[in-house]
C-alpha cells in the first residue's frame, strides 16, 4: 500500500491560499485607486453652490 505524502497536500493547500491572499489584496488596491478619482473628478454640488 503506497503511504500518504502529506508535505505535497499541505504545501498545494498554503500555495492556494497564498494565491487567494494576493488575489484579494490587489482587488483592494484596485478599489482603493478607483475610489479618489471618482470623488475628486466631480465636487460634491453643495460645495460648487457655496464657491
Amino acid at each position: 500500500m503506497a503511504k500518504t505524502n502529506y508535505t505535497f497536500e499541505k504545501r498545494q493547500k498554503e500555495l492556494a491560499k497564498k494565491k487567494k491572499q494576493e488575489e484579494k489584496r490587489l482587488k483592494k488596491i484596485a478599489a482603493k485607486e478607483e475610489q479618489p478619482q471618482d470623488g475628486a473628478s466631480q465636487p460634491p454640488a453643495d460645495e460648487a453652490a457655496v464657491s
